[in-house]
């Protein structure tokens, strides 16, 4: 390619167009749970996932989504640990137009989703789903998780 035609100007074209997804993302908005943080602790404790650091776990609320999921989990990528010499991170996110409306025990279930998806080496990777990670497994696991977690999780609701 010549030097020429990387010098030619870009055609004009407008950043946001009605309806493209930059002007949808304009109404995304996320913000640190510390009291679903904590909830999402004590359920791992209770479960005894020993193996996720609760330091290196972190937990927002997104608002304005229009995702299908309930909550998505995040891992902080190689490259950017290696650059910022850091251990493995994790982030959950919970959408909160579908979280809020679930139950304590609904909430228990998907936070016993995401967790799954840590691997037990807690070596910065997700787990797929499949055996280790599915709805039912996670009903199973939910089901056992501790009463004191469950009324954590009764106190996040839509007021908030």
């Amino acid at each position: 390619m010549c030097r020429r035609s990387l010098l030619a100007p870009l055609p004009a074209v407008p950043l946001f167009l009605p309806g493209h997804a930059l002007s949808l993302r304009a109404r995304l908005r996320y913000e640190r749970d510390k009291p679903l943080e904590e909830a999402v602790r004590c359920v791992a404790r209770s479960l005894g996932l020993n193996y996720i650091d609760p330091e290196r776990l972190y937990v927002i609320r997104s608002y304005g989504s229009r995702s299908r999921a309930t909550a998505r989990i995040y891992m902080m990528p190689s490259a950017w640990r290696f650059a910022l010499n850091m251990g493995p991170l994790y982030l959950i996110e919970f959408i909160s137009e579908k979280f809020d409306r679930l139950t304590p025990m609904g909430k228990a279930e998907v936070i016993v989703h995401e967790l799954l998806h840590i691997p037990p080496a807690f070596s910065g990777g997700l787990r797929p789903h499949g055996r280790l990670v599915n709805d039912g497994l996670a009903r199973r696991l939910a089901s056992r998780v501790d009463e004191s977690c469950l009324r954590l999780l009764g106190g996040h609701d839509e007021s908030r």
